[in-house]
């Protein structure tokens, strides 16, 4: 039996892959935004081991999170699923922080250098990061024109990178990122076309399966097979500009 946290579980993508593993007997602790979510998301999966709570658009919750996690003790995987979806309007966090980057970029961050690491890390990627842009001139869009899905792009291109930059820096562990499909969640809206199903079952199989193709790491994942990400995400320079901005940003060394 494998314990697992996983980010944004109160529905959608994350819902589906804790309940996929919690139903082959794994022990899953989830996250939910609010406490009302999170009541709706234990009286849909009474047998996970716990709920955390907290709105990760600010340092002070997810840290508080990382410290929660931590008082568990280890895990054996953490799936980074929690994300929004493109905004109307650039909003700031109470930290000052664009919320989408925040969210997006910020809280995988964080929680990687603060949770004691796992041997099994997962980051939510998108086929959109294709269209990101690496430069980090302006990555919280603070001087540019607001372009949501251009903002959103970005930060699924900042997640990836940061997944090939640790699996780079902690060769004994599996960390890959995932593009799970345009899927119908609340996030992807009711048309959109691929299987919610399949678009959560790479994450959770990642997260536990001793299948030699699941035991991997620096991979970019779409239905359990390799996919072409954007090089510029495999980039050593791109990848030590990206986490020197996060540290300026958060004040969090990742080790």
């Amino acid at each position: 039996m494998a314990r697992i946290f996983i980010t944004g579980s109160s529905d959608g993508l994350g819902f589906l892959a804790g309940k996929a593993l919690i139903d082959q007997g794994h022990e899953v602790v989830l996250h939910a935004r609010n406490a009302q979510r999170a009541q709706a998301t234990k009286e849909r999966l009474p047998k996970c081991r716990d709920i955390v709570v907290g709105d990760v658009s600010t340092l002070a919750v997810i840290k508080n999170i990382a410290h929660q996690i931590n008082a568990m003790g280890p895990f054996d995987a953490v799936i980074h699923n929690v994300g929004l979806g493109d905004r109307e309007a650039r909003v700031e966090t109470e930290d000052g922080v664009t919320q989408i980057f925040a969210v997006n970029v910020l809280t995988p961050y964080v929680l990687t250098a603060l949770i004691t690491p796992p041997e099994r890390l997962i980051y939510l990627g998108s086929d959109m990061h294709a269209r990101g842009d690496p430069g980090l001139d302006d990555p919280q869009w603070q001087t540019r024109r607001w372009d949501s899905y251009a903002a959103y792009s970005d930060t699924k291109l900042y997640d990836v990178t940061l997944a090939m930059y640790l699996a780079r820096q902690w060769p004994g562990k599996f960390i890959n990122a995932v593009d799970p499909g345009w899927v119908p969640t609340r996030m992807g809206g009711a048309t959109a076309p691929d299987d919610l199903a399949q678009g959560a079952a790479t994450q959770a199989w990642l997260a536990v399966s001793d299948d030699p193709a699941a035991k991997v790491t620096g991979r970019y994942l779409y239905h359990k097979k390799p996919q072409r990400m954007n090089p510029v995400a495999a980039r050593e320079d791109v990848q030590a500009r990206l986490v020197e901005y996060l540290r300026g940003v958060t004040g969090v060394e990742l080790g």
